[in-house]
């Protein structure tokens, strides 16, 4: 009996003291609401968690912490608690919590958004900056970028289209910039239902990578895909993955019969992996691709359809936008790159729609690859960091009167979004930080000048009645298309006895 009870005063004093333990780490750790049993405080985050998560940090303050089933996570929520993370201890916060959702494909070990800051994540970064970002790159890529938003400019003028889904169009455009800055050609027409399958293969992941799931939370349950988000992200990704491998197969093929080379991205990859093919192989080529179709579309294309929707809904902003772009049009019509980035007007009504609606509002998550002291917390390594970018960009302690849609605001301001001014972080900072920041913001300037320079938009109703509502996922949609009918400048120019129609 005596050793029955030496046991049993053994495994309470060992519980106790796990549970001291906790408590201790616990008080380490920044506060947060204290959630249930088991499921924590996944009740008080809901479908819409940076809203919600913006209004717990009203209580619990700039760095908060909530767990999610076995998941404990670090939530900042003001521009320092983003600076202490992103830039302070940026050494130590860069790792990545991969959801189960990206899992589906190998190709996840080797993807840059998901794999450790390493020497492998370097070489990557260093072949998109050769071979893409890099400021000469994209200056001697601007013809193919102004070629492909011609096209738009030509088929909305000819297409006779009543109204124009405004998002699928500015989709459309991102993904043939892409495609033929990688590829050399088009892969998609606009009057395509579905972008050649594109644009539902991009949903598909973004929503489902972005999605609560509770495999996430709840690792044991990974096997079992409870709600099917890993089988819905696998479709997703099988088709891009089929589609870059492709694309990869039959470069290879023209390669091997000695045909006249395009001098693309793809070629210079290929050439890349050749001559360093014991650091980077044609698995980080395809993933490359994935990413790259992936990031420099959907993204593109949404803060389009947002900047569209805000014009729309202001007409005095849209008439100084499109005077503003008036003054730089050639006279051919044609609206230079490289003038477009001259334009202080336009910058400013891209950074409002960022800030307004941010692509990405609690950027991708990281993890502590060690522990660390953020302020005067204690925070364990493996913990997930997340900065809620959409709450900074909203916050009134920063922003005058900040659910209005204002340009003016960065008018004369040296607010950027490249990183190091912490209350707007659409891009995110430090290591992580978007490596693609100069071809998104080209790609998006162009889109929307020529949108607002050659046509006039009608809406189907009166624009008190427009949606606002958004779709949580990796990236933020709207919850509704924007339509508008198209009415090119020079028709616009002579309707309604000699005045432009209103917009």
């Amino acid at each position: 009996m005596e050793l029955v009870y030496l046991v049993l005063s053994s495994i309470i004093f060992f519980l106790f003291f796990i549970r001291i333990l906790d408590l201790y780490r616990k008080r380490r750790m920044p506060p947060g609401p204290t959630g249930l049993p088991i499921i924590g405080n996944l009740l008080d985050v809901g479908p819409k968690p940076h809203e919600s998560l913006a209004k717990l940090a009203e209580k619990y303050g700039p760095l908060m912490t909530i767990r999610l089933g076995s998941v404990t996570s670090v939530i900042a929520s003001t521009p320092d608690a983003a600076r202490e993370i992103l830039q302070r201890n940026d050494e130590f916060c860069s790792g990545r919590n991969i959801p189960d959702a990206v899992t589906v494909l190998e190709t996840h070990k080797v993807a840059m958004a998901w794999i450790s800051p390493n020497e492998e994540w370097r070489t990557i970064r260093k072949a998109l900056n050769i071979f893409l970002t890099h400021q000469h790159k994209l200056d001697t890529l601007r013809d193919l970028r102004q070629n492909v938003v011609s096209g738009m400019v030509d088929f909305l003028c000819n297409s006779g289209k009543t109204n124009v889904d405004i998002g699928k169009l500015a989709f459309a455009v991102a993904l043939n910039m892409m495609s033929n800055t990688i590829l050399s050609q088009n892969v998609t027409t606009y009057e395509s239902e579905d972008i050649g399958g594109f644009k539902t293969a991009v949903k598909t992941i973004m929503l489902t990578n972005g999605k609560f799931n509770i495999a996430d939370i709840f690792p044991i349950l990974k096997p079992l895909d409870p709600q099917n988000i890993r089988g819905q992200s696998k479709t997703g990704y099988d088709w891009l993955h089929k589609m870059t491998r492709g694309f990869i197969d039959d470069r290879l093929k023209h390669r091997e019969s000695k045909l006249s080379r395009f001098g693309d991205m793809l070629d210079s990859l290929l050439d890349y992996a050749e001559d360093h093919e014991s650091d980077f192989k044609l698995l980080h080529v395809q993933t490359l691709l994935m990413e790259l179709f992936l990031a420099g579309t959907e993204t593109s294309s949404n803060t389009t359809e947002w900047a569209m929707t805000e014009l729309l809904l202001n007409p005095d902003i849209f008439s100084k936008l499109r005077d503003e772009v008036t003054t730089i049009v050639d006279k051919d019509g044609i609206i230079q790159e490289a003038k477009i980035l001259e334009l202080p007007y336009l910058h400013a009504v891209i950074k409002e729609t960022m800030r307004l609606h941010l692509s990405v509002p609690l950027l991708i998550p990281h993890k502590t690859d060690a522990q660390v002291k953020l302020n005067n917390y204690i925070v364990p390594k493996d913990t997930q960091i997340m900065i809620n970018a959409w709450a900074i960009a909203r916050d009134p302690k920063y922003w005058d009167n900040p659910l209005m849609f204002n340009p003016e605001r960065f008018m004369g301001s040296e607010l950027d979004y490249k990183g190091q001014n912490f209350e707007f972080l659409p891009f995110g900072s430090g290591r992580r930080m978007c490596p693609g920041i100069p071809l998104a913001y080209r790609v998006v300037s162009l889109m929307v000048a020529s949108l607002v320079y050659h046509f006039d938009w009608k809406l189907p109703y009166p624009k008190e009645e427009m949606d606002m509502s958004d779709i949580f996922g990796l990236t933020l949609l709207r919850a509704t298309p924007l339509l508008a009918a198209p009415i090119p400048t020079h028709i616009a120019e002579w309707v309604d006895s000699g005045e432009k129609r209103n917009i």
